[in-house]
């Protein structure tokens, strides 16, 4: 992360935060067919003219729309754990009020203070397991989107090339909000539990 400054908080006191409650999709078979069939149409568009069989075309388009599908499953995954962070920073936020030593913190008009942002990077900082799942990407997708869509909204080129890229715009302007860069909180000081609430 570069340069990081890490915000002084007054004592030695190791800080309790609410824990970060992790929601995950949970897909059935009628969904899984739904999702599949919803893409048929982009992945027929995407394959170019051919003389093969039609029995070959159809398994191509098939594994096309095993592809997509699979490329939603993993926006959706990103955008899961994004609603879940942001719900935690709501919750740290309410902590952090309730607080004197943590309050004076989060006010821009106290520098250096935190930003929203500055969570994330606890998050990352205190190498939270997410399975694969960027954490910074989540957040973006779940800026983004208000909803996780459903997947005939999505295009076969924002699924393949362009959902990365949006995410991580959203992200970093989200991110960069402050005009200063923002304060970090030092990870030593804080302790969280993961719980993952997908069973």
């Amino acid at each position: 992360m570069g340069d990081i400054m890490y915000i002084e908080i007054p004592g030695s006191k190791t800080h309790e935060l609410p824990p970060l409650l992790v929601h995950g999709s949970e897909h059935n078979s009628s969904q899984e067919q739904s999702e599949l069939s919803s893409v048929m149409l982009e992945a027929e568009d995407m394959l170019g003219v051919s003389d093969a069989t039609p029995e070959v075309i159809e398994q191509r388009k098939f594994e096309l729309a095993l592809k997509l599908t699979e490329q939603y499953r993993g926006l959706l995954s990103h955008w899961l754990w994004g609603d879940s962070v942001l719900e935690w920073i709501r919750q740290c936020e309410i902590t952090f009020e309730c607080e004197d030593t943590l309050r004076k913190l989060l006010h821009p008009d106290v520098w250096p203070h935190a930003s929203r942002a500055s969570f994330v990077a606890l998050l990352m900082e205190k190498h939270v397991p997410t399975h694969g799942v960027a954490l910074e990407k989540a957040v973006g997708l779940r800026l983004t989107f208000r909803q996780p869509p459903p997947i005939d909204c999505f295009s076969n080129q924002f699924l393949f090339y362009l959902n990365a890229t949006v995410a991580d715009t959203a992200y970093q302007t989200w991110s960069h909000l402050t005009p200063r860069g923002p304060a970090m909180f030092p990870p030593e000081r804080f302790h969280f539990e993961v719980l993952d609430l997908t069973d």
